[in-house]
């Protein structure tokens, strides 16, 4: 298992640009395995990161969520081959960073399409990343392939200002993304660079909680449940909430990263990321 000191510099590259990404960390492939959910659905999980990608297999090709950095491209093929025979038709990244979205112009060149958020396309335009998606939308959108169908929502600031999630309504499983990663960390990075919003996440996760699924994929982890989701939609709140009265209170930025740290287990690059916006959103 990689350190957490590991995990923590690794998330830090995330957040730092595309092409970062594969510079600093994206040199060596993770070790992958697969989580088997239905006979047509898998997860391509590792522990920590970079995130989790999703496939469902149909008689026409296969849908993914996400697909890793650019240098694990060949290990999830690899493992893609270990369950089905069908190629990449649509690639769906929950978002615009790296650990998530590394493969697209591989799988683009295998003839594959992408699929975001506008927001996050806008984002890897700015970012000047690889393998800018295909499709985006804005709101909602369906992928129907082999007569299997994957919907797409996006309902708002997250972890970034483009996170989308996916639902497999006929497994009632939700791909998550980053906007519920891990579940032991309160809440995952606020990438305020990229539009992220501790303020907006609670009420952005209320919209994803409504929608009807029982498992869920988180954007790095093992796959959970609807009722872990929740409680981690309760602490991204109590987090907002806890900061917004320690502002009230004339608490000095060192006094708020302290309680962070210690209740709400924030580690170094949390602070770098999210100490001051988050302090400057809850005022």
């Amino acid at each position: 298992m990689i350190k957490r000191s590991v995990l923590l510099a690794v998330l830090l590259t995330a957040l730092a640009g595309a092409y970062v990404y594969a510079q600093q960390f994206g040199t060596e492939p993770v070790k992958l395995d697969v989580v088997k959910l239905a006979d047509d659905l898998f997860v391509i999980h590792n522990d920590f990161v970079p995130g989790n990608t999703t496939a469902l297999v149909t008689n026409a090709g296969v849908v993914l969520v996400d697909d890793k950095f650019e240098v694990d491209h060949a290990n999830v093929m690899k493992q893609l081959k270990t369950f089905t025979s069908q190629p990449v038709k649509y690639v769906i990244n929950t978002h615009y960073h790296g650990d998530h979205s590394g493969g697209n112009a591989k799988l683009q060149a295998l003839g594959a399409q992408a699929v975001s958020s506008e927001k996050a396309r806008e984002r890897m335009v700015a970012g000047k990343q690889p393998g800018l998606t295909d499709l985006t939308f804005d709101q909602r959108m369906h992928v129907r392939l082999g007569g299997k169908q994957v919907d797409l929502y996006y309902f708002g600031r997250s972890h970034t200002d483009g996170d989308i999630v996916a639902l497999f309504p006929r497994h009632r499983v939700l791909a998550a993304g980053d906007m519920f990663a891990f579940g032991d960390r309160t809440p995952e990075l606020i990438d305020y660079a990229g539009g992220g919003s501790a303020k907006e996440w609670p009420a952005t996760l209320d919209k994803a909680l409504a929608l009807t699924f029982d498992q869920v994929v988180p954007g790095h982890g093992v796959v959970t449940t609807k009722v872990e989701m929740k409680k981690f939609r309760d602490s991204t709140q109590a987090l907002y909430t806890r900061v917004k009265t320690m502002n009230a209170e004339k608490k000095s930025k060192a006094e708020i990263e302290k309680v962070l740290r210690s209740e709400f287990k924030w580690a170094d690059l949390h602070v770098m990321f999210g100490l001051d916006g988050v302090i400057k959103e809850a005022r």
